[in-house]
């Protein structure tokens, strides 16, 4: 997998929404705030498109956004302002062989989380589930969610994953494991079984976080992993943010209990609370990136290889 160039000030951030809009005056603001931080901005024609409630444009459009940038010389990052839903729509009008010849920076999470999962197995690029411009550096880009940002954009060599201060990695099951780090979303990442984008998890670190899902739907989600093998097949577990996953008619059985149940009989490790998800403060992870975790530590640390 290879590690995209650094951003640097003055360079060109794309700014696109491959799922839902956001308003004319949210999109200025996106913009503003980019401009603000050093870099210049080329803005999809898409971002305040509104198809259908819910998308910023038909699937080819906003497919064609996510091309365009990719294919443009002058862009060195591409930021998505934010997740939403119908990202599926976009997947069959991707043109992977482009962006394997166009690495880049290419940030987001949630409904973003099908072209992670592509774009990693398909152009071996490392591509970044961290802050999105709506949807957290408007208005939670915290000290901490900024510094795990750019110190992952820009790593210049080997690093340690860290948690911001007082919130501790906790360990779900001993062991140690190194792999590539693959997943996002897991509802996401369920939904794409038996398509072209379904997740490979062998021998890789697989990492899952969610948000707004009771816990009989993330038990749904986990176990159509399980049932297909995903878990088996991996070397270790990292679990991320469930913001509002709870379970009212007993919240004794949290998450974090319906996922050790699932993961019952798998000799890998898996740790939980990673701060990285639909939560703030948002540490940024280098998916496709080569990760090592360590429970008897609580060290997850990345390889940084360009």
């Amino acid at each position: 997998m290879k590690y995209p160039a650094q951003l640097n000030k003055d360079d060109a951030v794309g700014l696109i929404c491959s799922s839902s809009p956001v308003s004319e005056e949210r999109a200025q603001q996106c913009s503003a705030l980019i401009k603000s931080l050093g870099y210049r901005v080329k803005a999809a024609e898409n971002l305040a498109i509104n198809y259908g409630g819910y998308m910023a444009g038909e699937g080819p459009v906003r497919a064609a956004a996510v091309n365009q940038m990719f294919a443009d010389p002058d862009v060195k990052a591409i930021f998505c302002v934010r997740g939403g839903d119908g990202g599926s729509r976009v997947m069959e009008h991707i043109d992977l062989s482009l962006i394997k010849r166009n690495p880049k920076i290419f940030v987001g999470y949630s409904d973003v989380t099908s072209l992670h999962v592509a774009i990693n197995q398909a152009c071996d690029l490392v591509t970044f589930h961290g802050p999105m411009v709506s949807s957290n550096m408007l208005e939670q880009f915290d000290a901490e969610t900024s510094e795990s940002f750019f110190s992952a954009i820009n790593a210049a060599e080997d690093f340690d994953f860290k948690n911001p201060a007082g919130y501790e990695l906790q360990v779900l099951k001993e062991g140690t494991a190194e792999g590539v780090l693959v997943g996002g979303n897991l509802s996401v990442i369920s939904a794409g079984i038996g398509t072209y984008y379904e997740i490979d998890t062998k021998d890789k670190i697989l990492f899952i976080e969610d948000v707004d899902e009771g816990v009989y739907r993330i038990e749904r989600f986990a176990y159509q992993l399980r049932n297909a093998g995903k878990l088996k097949g991996a070397k270790g577990v990292l679990l991320g943010q469930f913001s509002n996953c709870d379970n009212k008619d007993m919240p004794d059985y949290d998450v974090i209990r319906c996922l050790q149940d699932i993961l019952e009989g798998l000799d890998i490790p898996v740790m939980h609370n990673l701060q990285s998800g639909h939560g703030s403060p948002m540490m940024t992870l280098p998916l496709g990136s080569v990760c090592r975790m360590e429970t008897a530590s609580k060290k997850i640390s990345f390889k940084v290889e360009r």
